[in-house]
């Protein structure tokens, strides 16, 4: 149980990771504010490494990882496409920033709670996740 809940919620941390770099590659062509810029820059390098940390955790269990659902890929792409055709301000880009990490924070508690007997290592990578989002949602803030 406990290695299956944590190869469970490695493999949940790994697509939201992945979803994540991804809505940051797909607005930093549009961002105008230095600031911003810098901020979405470093939380994708954030989550990079700690890519590298769980793909490590991953391989251990020799899992390759989970990607994205292609649905939620999809429609984030649409959202921000659509979103960004009508208004390419920063402030368009911080809400859709603060959409997306909140709900990644709303799922990876969901997950947290789901696979209780997950092991401590992969819960701290969670909770790590959790934080670089809430701290990415606090640092847009002041462009909504």
């Amino acid at each position: 149980m406990i290695e299956q809940d944590t190869i469970r919620l490695l493999r949940e941390c790994d697509a939201g990771i992945k979803m994540g770099i991804t809505s940051i590659d797909d607005v930093l062509p549009y961002v105008s504010s230095p600031d911003l810029k810098q901020n979405l820059s470093a939380c994708k390098n954030s989550h990079t490494a700690l890519k590298s940390e769980i793909q490590t955790l991953l391989d251990n269990y020799h899992d390759s990882g989970k990607e994205p659902a292609v649905m939620a890929k999809s429609m984030s792409w649409l959202k921000t496409n659509v979103k960004l055709v009508l208004d390419e301000s920063d402030s368009t880009i911080a809400d859709l920033m603060t959409d997306g990490c909140n709900m990644g924070i709303k799922s990876l508690h969901k997950f947290l709670n789901e696979y209780k007997a997950a092991d401590e290592a992969s819960k701290d990578i969670a909770r790590k996740l959790v934080s670089l989002e809430e701290n990415l949602v606090t640092n847009v803030r002041k462009f909504l």
